[in-house]
């Protein structure tokens, strides 16, 4: 029964697309026979077909595929077809620290997904989604008393950096016998203000009464928190399941 249910589903597809792509040709021969009785020029689509403008887009970056959308409702079918898009998506998350939970949206299409995550790259605004779903590496800063870098292994170079963790309780944690963390009781608070207008006016990270720690994003899509005394640094995570941060965008 399952196995006669997928080959119906399957039927019914196949049909759908026979039945869209016959009313594309007719859209095609309309738009064709309009042209031709105002003399103009015909539309590149209808000379070299949907699959060559295709070929020709993938050879396009993807701010010039992005583009070829606006220009009619027959390049948009063109550009903004999936399988253009989803090569684009692979080589943007390419090398990237973070892969944005958004961009995990089973019905979005290729090309919104390429947006969002392009917006989602951009965004310095963190969240508690964002702060809880990685691992951090704690490092003191050159500005720290000499006592406190003496305890930092990666100061002195006798061990990996040391790690921070953030839990949706508002709790904050490290690794058992951390030399630095000595069992303090901390939690944490993300502080964010606007402006009139609506922008960001202040946004930090604070940690109990410690000096606040200001947000910055980098190239790869991972974070970093950061006061005159000491860092934290996101650790790369893009084949965490599920993917990180919120699921809706935030701007």
């Amino acid at each position: 029964m399952a196995e006669e249910r997928r080959r119906r589903k399957r039927e019914e597809e196949e049909e759908e697309e026979a039945e869209e792509w016959e009313r594309r040709k007719r859209g095609r021969r309309k738009r064709r026979k309009r042209r031709r009785r105002r003399g103009g020029e015909e539309d590149p689509v209808d000379v070299l077909g949907e699959e060559v403008m295709g070929r020709v887009m993938e050879l396009l970056d993807a701010r010039s595929v992005a583009r070829c959308t606006a220009v009619s409702r027959a390049w948009r079918g063109v550009a903004a077809d999936d399988r253009l898009w989803a090569p684009k998506c692979a080589e943007l998350m390419a090398g990237k620290a973070h892969i944005p939970r958004l961009t995990m949206i089973p019905t979005a299409s290729k090309l919104s997904t390429y947006s969002m995550a392009i917006a989602d790259g951009k965004r310095t605004r963190i969240t508690k989604e964002d702060l809880c779903d990685h691992d951090w590496e704690f490092r003191f800063t050159i500005a720290a008393p000499e006592y406190w870098r003496n305890l930092d292994p990666s100061w002195k170079h006798t061990g990996p950096p040391m790690r921070r963790y953030f839990h949706p309780d508002g709790y904050h944690s490290a690794d058992p016998h951390d030399a630095v963390w000595g069992g303090h009781e901390c939690t944490y608070t993300i502080i964010t203000s606007f402006a009139g207008n609506g922008c960001i006016r202040d946004h930090y990270v604070r940690i109990n009464r410690w000096p606040p720690m200001k947000v910055s994003r980098k190239e790869d899509w991972s974070w970093e928190l950061s006061n005159h005394l000491y860092r934290y640094n996101s650790i790369p995570d893009t084949d965490k399941k599920g993917c990180t941060g919120p699921l809706f965008p935030v701007w």
